[in-house]
This record gives C-alpha cells, sequence and structure tokens, in this order.
C-alpha cells in the first residue's frame, strides 16, 4: 500500500444512497471485481456514440484487457465508483467514474466518466464526478488529467466549468488539466441539488 493511502485509511468498498434531479434513486458504490456482468452489460447498453466518446472507439464491447482494467481498481492507484439504479429490476449499472493513478506522478490521475444514455441529463455525471474528487482528495491526488475528444463538446465544457485547463493535443483528443481542490469547490458552490449535498455529506465534506 502507498503512503498516499496508508494516510486515508479509506473502507474497502463505500456506498452513497442519493437521488437524481428528477428523484429517481441510485446507489453510487465503488467496483467490485465481481461486477464485470454489471459492467458489460452498462457498455452494452450505451449507444455507439457515446462509447466512441468514452472509448474512443464504437465497438459495442470492449476488449478483455479493458475490461480488466476498469474492474481493477485499488482505491489507492485506481479509484472507481460505479452508480446503479435502486428501482429497476436487477438493479443495472447505469454509470461510472474513474481515477487512474498518472506513471510517475503519484499526485496526478487520469479521470474518465461515462453514463449510459437512457439515464444523460439527470445529473448523474455530475454526481459521479464530484464523488470522485472527494474520494481523491482523501487520497491525495492534487489533480486529474481529462482527455476527451475535440467534438465532445459537453464533456469539454463541463470540465472547463470545473477550472480544467487545456494543456495538450493529440490528432483529435484533447488533454485538460483539472485541480481537484479546484474542482471541489467549484460543485461545492451550486450544492444546492440534494444529490450533490447527499455526496458531500458522505465525505464530511462542509
Amino acid at each position: 500500500m502507498s503512503e498516499r493511502a496508508a494516510a486515508s485509511a479509506r473502507p474497502d468498498e463505500r456506498q452513497i444512497h442519493t437521488r437524481l434531479e428528477d428523484g429517481t434513486r441510485v446507489c453510487i458504490r465503488t467496483i467490485r471485481p465481481d461486477d464485470e456482468a454489471r459492467m458489460r452489460e452498462g457498455i452494452a447498453r450505451m449507444s455507439d456514440r457515446s462509447r466512441y466518446m468514452r472509448f474512443f472507439t464504437g465497438v459495442r464491447v470492449p476488449p478483455p484487457h479493458v475490461i480488466d482494467k476498469l474492474l481493477g481498481a485499488d482505491g489507492d492507484q485506481h479509484i472507481a465508483w460505479g452508480a446503479i439504479a435502486s428501482d429497476l429490476p436487477g438493479e443495472p449499472a447505469i454509470g461510472a467514474v474513474h481515477a487512474i493513478a498518472e506513471d510517475g506522478e503519484p499526485d496526478r490521475a487520469e479521470f474518465s466518466v461515462a453514463v449510459i444514455d437512457d439515464f444523460h441529463d439527470r445529473g448523474l455525471g455530475r454526481l459521479l464526478t464530484a464523488t470522485i474528487l472527494l474520494d481523491a482528495a482523501e487520497a491525495g491526488y492534487a489533480a486529474f488529467q481529462a482527455w476527451t475528444l475535440a467534438e465532445n463538446t459537453r464533456a469539454i465544457g463541463f470540465v472547463k466549468a470545473l477550472g480544467a485547463e487545456l494543456v495538450g493535443r493529440e490528432d483529435n483528443a484533447l488533454e485538460y488539466h483539472l485541480p481537484v481542490p479546484g474542482a471541489i469547490e467549484a460543485l461545492r458552490a451550486e450544492c444546492d441539488p440534494p444529490g450533490l449535498a447527499d455526496v458531500f455529506r458522505a465525505f464530511r465534506a462542509p
């Protein structure tokens, strides 16, 4: 275990029960290795465009090594949370967020978030982002790296609103630098939605 993880002393599994902006009940919890079936089903339920925006490819199911990487959260080098629809049969996965440590940069992690299409525009992406930011802050991360396609204007607008700055480009992919403390403060400023308040409360963040 790294010094960062030892200092945070976080439990292996955490859950946040909350509601989306329309009142839909969701459970946001840490991703486990036995979530593979849920994860594969959730990715398959995304539209081709949403998968392309998230994985930079439109394949219906990512190759096994990608799934293994997404399931390989350890709460330190890889922090991952998933959202489950509490009221739907089988409680399917409806979104996920990841922060994976950058090689040689112990205080920076690559950030990604995805929500299945049926749950777009309900505030879920914002809840997942708040969750990973607060968890990453506890774990000692200072900044996120976020890659997005240049055509993904919604994602670009979202990370820029949180304080991200464009720092690089590779072909059609843009790299943003997002300071974790500033992003948390940006979300704290709009903490009126009940879901965000629940997330902050779960991390005992004032």
